[in-house]
């Protein structure tokens, strides 16, 4: 072997295909945030409400597919949106709305929103855990006085629910970043990195250039790349999350 120094950092430096694939991480955290967050933190408001009725089997049903395997999922919605046969354009034709059926996974355009439903769908019950968890810890007689007030269910999500648990929020939005960050299974099973290089994201280009192109101290330089951006867009995150209610606690 022959030592390098910092070479594989200045080649990693003018490799598009390494810049594309955090691109498309970056994208694919920026859905999954608002999917996967957003949605489970509406689950949660209604889950622990009043006028919900069997709230122990929503829970259940809702935090089942963080249980299966990313694998198991990929191919799963593999199947879902599979051009000729698959459940998505299925049901298009069945409502005679034929002209709408596409080869979900084919185009370049939106293959990163269609390859982020998986990824949504199966860590919702997740982040519905903990926001739950959470929204539990607040006293009630809080909402019962904002309700006297004539504060809509809408409004105490918003204005009272959501500034009191902040601080999970945060946490909950750290861990969607971080594992979003290092996604592989669910493209790996699903794209493979395609159409082209249009959905690569890091990890699969790591683990091309390891296993398949035997680049090894390349790979080792990327990993470490991986690590420094990520650690970067968690900070930051956590930095824009956390300003402004500081600046009102102050």
């Amino acid at each position: 072997m022959k030592y390098v120094g910092l070479n594989n950092y200045k080649i990693l430096l003018k490799d598009s295909t390494f810049w594309h694939a955090f691109q498309n991480n970056v994208l694919i955290t920026v859905y999954c945030v608002i999917g996967q967050i957003g949605i489970a933190f509406i689950f949660s408001a209604l889950l622990t409400s009043k006028w919900i009725k069997f709230k122990s089997i929503h829970r259940v049903v809702a935090y089942f597919p963080s249980t299966i395997s990313a694998v198991v999922v990929g191919f799963v919605w593999m199947f879902i949106f599979n051009y000729d046969y698959g459940l998505v354009n299925s049901l298009l034709r069945a409502l005679r709305l034929s002209d709408l059926a596409k080869a979900w996974l084919d185009n370049p355009d939106t293959i990163i929103f269609v390859a982020s439903i998986p990824l949504i769908w199966q860590y919702i019950g997740y982040y519905m855990v903990i926001i739950m968890a959470a929204m539990t810890s607040i006293d009630p007689s809080i909402y019962e006085v904002a309700e006297i007030d004539g504060a809509s269910g809408v409004q105490r999500a918003i204005k009272i629910t959501l500034p009191l648990i902040k601080g999970p929020i945060a946490v909950a939005v750290m861990l969607c970043i971080a594992g979003n960050m290092k996604i592989f299974d669910h493209i790996y099973v699903m794209t493979n990195g395609g159409p082209g290089s249009s959905s690569m994201v890091m990890a699969l280009h790591v683990y091309k250039t390891t296993f398949i192109k035997n680049h090894f101290g390349y790979a080792s330089a990327m990993s470490i790349a991986i690590l420094v951006l990520s650690l970067a867009l968690v900070g930051g995150s956590r930095l824009l999350i956390m300003r402004p209610w500081r600046k009102e606690e102050n």
